[in-house]
C-alpha cells in the first residue's frame, strides 16, 4: 500500500515497451498476492520482483527507488507508468478487461457494494497492518508493543464481522461471479488474527472464501504465492 512520488499523472519506473509483461512488486504472502491472482485469471503476461521491506532497512530502501513510501504491492504497467494501493490496481485491472467478469459493471446493481467493500478491506482492514506489523511506528516502549497489536487484531476481526453481518453472498461476495473483491478477501482473511477468527466472526462468508481457496485456476499460485500448509488456519 502507499502512494509514490512522481509528477503528473502515474510516476514511470522506466521506459518500457508495450509488449513487455506487467511488473509485480510484492512478496509471498502479501498483499500483492491478490493481485498476481487476477493476472493470472486475466491470461496477462507478468513477472513478480520480490521487495520484503519488514525484513530490514535494505529491503526497505531497495524498495524506495519503485514506491517512496517503501511499500508494497506496486503494479508498473506495460507502459512503464507504476499503480500503488491494492485496491485501485484491482479494481483498474478488472475494469480493463470487462470481458472478465472480474468486477460489477458500472452499471450493474452491485457495483456500489463491490466499491465499497473493495474500500473497506484496504482503509478498515489491510491499513491496520502498518501498525501491528510493528508497533515501534507508533509506540515507543516496547512493553506496550503486544497489547497494541492484540487490540488492532480485535479491531480487524470487528471489521470482518460486520463485513459478514452486512453481505448476503451467493457463491461469491457479491452473488454467482468471482470478483476481485473474492481474491483481496481470500488473502487478507488469512493475515492475523488468523482465517479461523475469520470463519468465528463472519461464518456468512465462510463458504465462499473456502471456494476461491480451492479454485483450480489458482492452485499453482497458491502453491507457490501463499501455500496452504499444515495448520494454516491456526
Amino acid at each position: 500500500m502507499g502512494t509514490a512520488a512522481g509528477g503528473q499523472g502515474l510516476p514511470h519506473v522506466g521506459e518500457k515497451s508495450l509488449a513487455e509483461p506487467f511488473v509485480v512488486y510484492g512478496a509471498s504472502t502479501s498483499g500483492s498476492v491478490p493481485i498476481e491472482a487476477t493476472l493470472s485469471l486475466l491470461n496477462l503476461p507478468y513477472r513478480v520482483e520480490d521487495h520484503a521491506p519488514w525484513e530490514g532497512s535494505h529491503e526497505a530502501e531497495r524498495l524506495a527507488r519503485i514506491n517512496a513510501l517503501r511499500q508494497v504491492p506496486a503494479l508498473a504497467l506495460p507502459t512503464g507508468e507504476l499503480m500503488t494501493e491494492s485496491a485501485a490496481i484491482l479494481i483498474w485491472l478488472a475494469d480493463s478487461h470487462p470481458e472478465a467478469r472480474l468486477a460489477p459493471a458500472l452499471t450493474d446493481a452491485t457495483r456500489p457494494a463491490f466499491l465499497r467493500w473493495m474500500t473497506f478491506v484496504s482503509s478498515a482492514i489491510y491499513a491496520l497492518y502498518w501498525v501491528a506489523d510493528d508497533p515501534s511506528r507508533v509506540v515507543d516502549r516496547a512493553e506496550d508493543h503486544a497489547t497494541v497489536k492484540a487490540r488492532l487484531y480485535e479491531r480487524i476481526a470487528h471489521c470482518w464481522e460486520q463485513m459478514g453481518a452486512q453481505l448476503q453472498p451467493g457463491r461469491y461476495l457479491l452473488g454467482e461471479e468471482l470478483s476481485v473483491l473474492d481474491l483481496y478477501v481470500a488473502t487478507a482473511s488469512r493475515w492475523s488474527p488468523g482465517r479461523s477468527r475469520f470463519y468465528d466472526v463472519a461464518p456468512g462468508l465462510a463458504d465462499t472464501i473456502r471456494r476461491v481457496d480451492a479454485d483450480p485456476r489458482l492452485a499453482a499460485l497458491w502453491a507457490e504465492r501463499f501455500p496452504f500448509t499444515p495448520g494454516w488456519e491456526r
